[in-house]
Parts: structure tokens; C-alpha cells; sequence
């Protein structure tokens, strides 16, 4: 299984990016996605989270209505689209397969890169 992360990179507090996770090695549709950060000197922490069909999707509140999770199971991808970018976002972002939402983690992406200059 292998979990593609990408998308990171440099951007003025108050831009977008669009993250990617691409998965390969099992049946997509059978896993609910998500994305956690990790900043410096600092744990692990959910993101946002979306269910196997992308009926349901969940967000920690400091990303609620700046941040949007969504899939595509034709192509094997979650995205995570993050907008209005604040220093604060900085982290190394990873993608996540599990059987629920509420139970990400049976396998993890390498890991992409979000810094956010003020």
C-alpha cells in the first residue's frame, strides 16, 4: 500500500493550495481518508476526515470554512483543498486510510510540506 502526498509548498499567508494524496495498493473505496499535520516541535493533530463515498466529512474547528476534504474514488485520490492560509497552517501534512473516520491510521503518506509566511 502506498499513500502519495503532494501539493505543499511556499505561500503568502492568505493563499490556497490543494493538497493530493494519491492511493495505490487497495481498494480505495473500502477506506475513509483523511489528512493530519504535524508542526515543528509539535504532535500529530486531525485535520479533516472524509467517509468511504464521501458522504460525511469531518474538520478540527481552527480549519472549519477554510479547508475542504473531498475525494475520488475513480482515480484513487483524496484532496484537501486549504485556503486563506495562516502562518499557524505551517506543518507537514499526511494523508491516512482506515476503516472509519474515526479510525484513520491502518496506513500512512510520506508527508508534504505547507509553510505559510505572514
Amino acid at each position: 500500500v502506498q499513500l502519495q502526498a503532494s501539493g505543499g509548498g511556499l505561500v503568502q499567508a492568505g493563499g490556497s493550495l490543494r493538497l493530493s494524496c494519491a492511493a495505490s495498493g487497495l481498494t480505495f473505496s473500502r477506506y475513509a481518508m483523511g489528512w493530519f499535520r504535524q508542526a515543528a516541535g509539535k504532535e500529530r493533530e486531525f485535520v479533516a476526515a472524509i467517509s468511504r463515498y464521501g458522504g460525511s466529512t469531518d474538520y478540527v474547528n481552527s480549519v472549519k470554512g477554510r479547508f475542504t476534504i473531498s475525494r475520488d474514488n475513480a482515480k484513487n485520490t483524496v484532496y484537501l483543498q486549504v485556503n486563506n492560509l495562516k502562518p499557524e497552517d505551517t506543518a507537514v501534512y499526511y494523508c491516512a486510510a482506515g476503516i472509519m473516520m474515526a479510525q484513520l491510521g491502518n496506513y500512512w503518506g510520506q508527508g508534504t510540506q505547507v509553510t505559510v509566511s505572514s
